[in-house]
């Protein structure tokens, strides 16, 4: 299993477009993928409704997870698009 931990960039933080954004990319990913905080339960970031019900926001530390041959490439993306306010 690999980890990333990424800071959300995004202005309004992970919620709505942003999430969706997100989730776009995680399952366009050869490998599933997980998210989530500190102290919480990881959830899968191919689903939107518990992206959103993450409630991470903008500056908070979010942590992937993958496992799986492509698994630190589809951690990467992902990163990318977390650590990046598309909006701004």
């Amino acid at each position: 299993m690999i980890e990333r931990r990424v800071v959300v960039a995004y202005s309004v933080g992970l919620h709505a477009r942003p999430a969706a954004l997100f989730v776009k990319a995680a399952a366009a990913q050869p490998v599933p993928v997980t998210i989530g905080k500190d102290g919480s339960d990881p959830v899968d970031a191919r689903s939107i409704l518990s992206v959103i019900g993450l409630a991470a926001k903008a500056g908070e530390e979010v942590v992937l997870r993958a496992e799986g041959p492509q698994a630190g490439q589809a951690l990467d993306a992902l990163a990318d698009v977390l650590a990046t306010d598309h909006d701004a």
